[in-house]
C-alpha cells in the first residue's frame, strides 16, 4: 500500500479507500469494488478498521446511483460493524455512525422474514445481519452552539444522503442556517473537510440562504483541499445530491 500520503498504516487505508469511493461516485460505475480496488478484504484488520473510519460512505456510489453495491464491500462494511461496536462511554457522533451503518447495510440487505426489533417512541430499529441497534438519541444537537453543531453535522456527514431520514437529518433541516454560518467559518479558518461535511448536508437538505453561493463555495473548498480525499469525497456527493434536486 502506498503510504507516501499518510503517516500510519491505517490513515493510508483510510485515504485508499476514500480515494476509491471517489472513484466510484465519478464513475458512476455500480459493479466496481471500492474495498478491493483498495486492496482490503474482510480478513484484512487494519483495511476493516479503515471502512470503520470511512463508515456508510463506503457504500455510497450504490446508495446515490440506487444500484447494487459490489458483495466484497457489503462484506467488508458488515465485518467493520461487528468488529467495532460504540462503547457504552462512546461519543454520539460514534454512536451515531455505528447506527447509520447498520442502516445503510439493511438497505441492501432487508432483515429476514419475521425479524423484530425493540424500539421506543420516535426511534427506528435496525434488524437483521448486523443486529438490532436502536437509533440513539439527538437531542443534544438542538441547543449546541452553531459552531459546535456544525462541527458535529461535519463528522456525521455520511448520514447526509437521500431517503435516509434519521433525528439528525430533521436537526440539520431546522437550523440550515446555523450551518450555512458554520460552512463559512470553517472556510475562513481553512478546515476543509468541516466546511465539505457541512457543504454536503446543506445540498443534501437544501434551504440554504442564496447569498451563501454553495456551489462555487464548494468548488473553491475542493480546490483548497482537495488533497485529502475524503473531502473531494463530500464535495461529490454534495454535487451529485444537488444535481438530483435540481431535476
Amino acid at each position: 500500500m502506498d503510504q507516501t500520503h499518510a503517516s500510519s498504516p491505517l490513515a493510508g487505508a483510510v485515504h485508499d479507500l476514500a480515494t476509491e469511493v471517489v472513484l466510484a461516485l465519478r464513475s458512476g460505475d455500480h459493479l466496481a469494488t471500492v474495498c478491493g480496488a483498495a486492496g482490503i478484504d474482510e480478513e484484512n484488520r487494519t483495511g476493516i478498521a479503515a471502512a470503520r473510519v470511512i463508515g456508510a460512505d463506503l457504500l455510497l456510489p450504490s446508495v446515490l446511483y440506487g444500484r447494487h453495491p459490489h458483495p466484497g464491500d457489503v462484506a467488508v462494511l458488515d465485518r467493520a460493524v461487528r468488529e467495532f461496536p460504540p462503547k457504552p462511554d462512546a461519543p454520539a457522533a460514534t454512536a451515531w455512525s455505528h447506527w447509520h451503518m447498520i442502516s445503510t447495510l439493511q438497505r441492501f440487505a432487508p432483515p429476514p422474514p419475521g425479524a423484530t426489533g425493540t424500539t421506543g417512541p420516535g426511534t427506528a430499529a435496525c434488524t437483521g445481519m448486523t443486529g438490532t441497534y436502536a437509533e440513539p438519541d439527538a437531542a443534544w444537537l438542538e441547543n449546541a452552539p452553531w459552531q459546535s453543531f456544525t462541527h458535529q453535522l461535519s463528522v456525521l456527514a455520511p448520514l447526509a444522503v437521500p431517503a435516509a431520514p434519521s433525528a439528525v437529518q430533521r436537526a440539520a433541516a431546522d437550523r440550515t442556517v446555523d450551518l450555512a454560518r458554520g460552512f463559512v467559518r470553517a472556510v475562513r479558518r481553512r478546515d476543509w473537510l468541516q466546511a465539505a461535511g457541512a457543504g454536503r448536508w446543506l445540498a443534501a437538505i437544501g434551504g440554504e440562504p442564496a447569498t451563501l453561493g454553495l456551489e462555487r463555495g464548494l468548488d473553491f473548498v475542493e480546490l483548497m483541499g482537495g488533497h485529502d480525499p475524503r473531502v473531494t469525497l463530500h464535495v461529490r456527493a454534495a454535487r451529485l445530491m444537488a444535481e438530483a434536486r435540481a431535476r
